[in-house]
């Protein structure tokens, strides 16, 4: 017969000193090559730099004996966030199916418990036979531009019985309503058929609050009652109260509904171009309710792009880069300086959420024609194409006639970055999106006039910008700690990172020198300048591109048990040490076997087509 698939979903080990943990499985469909599992799965908190590894199993229940592997997808939490809708696919090795991945937002806390029953269902298996009813909750998004209804839980059934009584159930407050408990849910109550079409029997439109006030609702189908689902039992636990917003915060929202969205405040010279007319909202598209605290994810989700410039130190304190030792030397034999280590890791995380990837690439500190310039150009082109097209650049410059000179100054480049981060957010705006921009600097000293540089980091403060800085070699960074106390609170732009301090993992670099990211970009947009994030950007199951089966397959062992939640007994580790390369792939990644057990591997022929 046709296989009866669901879905475990396991939390890879990304870091040393980490263990893989399963985070939950779906639920069980019967017969079907193409399951649409309800289930809805807490990947926990997500962390800007932070590297989270999801797998996907997929496995065919088997009564009598051991579960099938039918094949197995690993997905990267920060690049399945920054995809267009927050949606990616990828296909299942060796079989042909396609799993889907959807990340969306966790808000606000809380769990409904929930016990239904029904009475007077009216019967669709015809004389002599009675009806399997089951029930289905469903959550209301905005779906490409319409509103629509997505499973969120689905009940067991039970088999001739009209009026049967379901197992109690608990969902968390964000998965049904988003924390809105006057939102609509819909209540769909089916009789389940063994060739998974079931028939409709009957269904409710609800919200949370109506089913902690009712006893009963009334079923309905085309219009026609088709019987009562009693409401056994509805309780709210594990709600938190919100942390009260700031006095003056307080004041601009009092008594309003809405939310003001301003103009990008002016930053750019005059010179600069304005990028065209105002964005015009189309009357058809669905309100979209702004978050109350909009987060990171939410700016992301609504489409936010981030903009990476990269700014390197060419001052004589490096020393000659044709002598091994020197920081900007380069080996005969490819191995990359820790200039290009810092860039390779820490574009590559960057680059998940720049669409074209194209970064322009400035120096500092070196001569040209008997003058220490403090922003240059890096190579011929204005911009290059990814990490490798930025150590290009990196590697031309020594070729272009320059004298390593001093001092250290990087204010110019802070501003140049600034005015290009307010000019290409002021297009974005024009557009009807938003632009965010990271300048990664890397320099070797301490700069050589922190109150000039802090004032700039301040006047910087008004463009859509964050400043990252990254100390390469073994110089006294102690006063860059100016850094920290130039800009407090949501004028904070800037960050500091000594290279050494992280430099036998690129992921602890990655970590440290981004985690201030996310709360900068919310500072500027929303607690400065009350720009909101847009709506989700949402798109259908065939506009999501599906990428190549990997590999490798999953290394993943888990234990079933008696039927409870699966455990991991093998395997699950997938970090890397050490620094990614020109190309940005991962070095020595260690995938450890347990060879003990057996692994999960594809061996079913039958084309599989999932959804998680």
């Amino acid at each position: 017969g046709t296989s009866d698939p669901y879905a475990v979903i396991t939390h890879m080990a990304t870091t040393p000193g980490t263990a893989p943990r399963v985070l939950g499985k779906t639920e069980i469909m019967k017969n079907t090559l193409s399951p649409k599992w309800a289930t809805v799965i807490d990947a926990g908190e997500y962390v800007l730099g932070e590297p989270m590894k999801i797998a996907v199993q997929i496995f065919d229940e088997v009564r009598k004996g051991d579960n099938k592997s039918m094949g197995s997808a690993t997905f990267e939490l920060g690049d399945v966030l920054a995809a267009r809708g927050s949606s990616k696919a990828r296909k299942i090795k060796n079989l042909g199916g396609v799993v889907y991945c959807h990340v969306a937002k966790s808000r606000g806390s809380g769990e409904l418990t929930l016990g239904l029953s029904a009475t007077k269902l009216k019967n669709t298996e015809g004389f002599m036979k009675k009806s399997d009813p089951f029930y289905e909750l469903c959550y209301q998004r905005d779906g490409a531009g319409s509103l629509t209804w997505d499973n969120i839980y689905r009940s067991d059934f039970i088999k001739n019985n009209l009026s049967p009584t379901w197992n109690e159930m608990k969902i968390s407050l964000s998965v049904i309503c988003g924390c809105d408990m006057d939102k609509k849910v819909l209540i769909c109550v089916y009789d389940h058929e063994s060739d998974g079409d079931h028939v409709l029997m009957g269904q409710i439109e609800t919200s949370v609050n109506e089913l902690l006030a009712e006893d009963w609702l009334a079923l309905t189908k085309k219009g026609r009652p088709t019987g009562i689902l009693n409401v056994n039992k509805a309780e709210i636990t594990g709600v938190e109260e919100e942390p009260e917003e700031e006095e003056e915060e307080n004041q601009d929202e009092e008594e309003e509904e809405e939310v003001e969205v301003k103009e990008t405040p002016s930053f750019v010279p005059p010179s600069a171009e304005a990028g065209g007319g105002a964005f015009v909202p189309s009357p058809t598209q669905p309100a979209y309710v702004v978050p109350r605290r909009p987060t990171f994810a939410d700016y992301i989700s609504g489409g936010c792009e981030l903009n990476v410039s990269i700014a390197i130190d060419f001052t004589g304190s490096n020393g000659d880069p044709r002598r091994q030792g020197t920081l900007h030397h380069r080996s005969s034999y490819g191995e990359l300086n820790d200039y290009e280590k810092a860039i390779a890791s820490i574009v590559q995380v960057l680059s998940t959420y720049d669409k074209d990837q194209m970064y322009p690439v400035m120096g500092f500190g070196a001569k040209y024609g008997g003058v220490v310039r403090h922003c240059f150009q890096c190579g011929p082109a204005a911009e290059y194409y990814g990490v490798k097209g930025i150590l290009d650049a990196y590697k031309e410059t020594f070729s272009s006639g320059l004298i390593m000179s001093k001092p250290t100054i990087i204010t110019e480049v802070i501003q140049m970055a600034a005015a290009r981060a307010a000019q290409s957010q002021q297009v974005a705006q024009s557009q009807g999106k938003q632009s965010y921009t990271i300048l990664l600097i890397l320099t070797d000293g301490s700069v050589s006039d922190p109150a000039a540089t802090a004032e700039v980091l301040r006047e910087a403060s008004a463009a859509p910008l964050s400043v990252v800085i990254v100390g390469i070699g073994n110089a006294d960074f102690s006063a860059m700690q100016f850094l920290d106390d130039c800009a407090q609170g949501e004028g904070d732009i800037a960050q500091f990172v000594p290279f050494n301090s992280y430099r036998n993992h690129g992921v602890e670099l990655t970590s440290q020198t981004l985690r201030e990211i996310p709360t900068q970009l919310v500072n500027y947009f929303w607690k400065r300048n009350r720009i909101p994030p847009l709506a989700p950007i949402q798109c259908e199951e065939d506009e999501i591109v599906i990428e190549d089966e990997e590999e490798d397959e999953v290394d993943l062992s888990l234990d079933f048990g008696s039927g409870g939640m699966p455990q991991v007994v093998g395997g699950g580790n997938n970090f890397a040490t050490g620094f990614r390369d020109a190309y940005g792939e991962p070095p020595n990644k260690y995938n450890r076997r347990d060879s003990s057990r057996s692994r999960s591997r594809s061996s079913s022929s039958s084309s599989s087509s999932s959804s998680s």
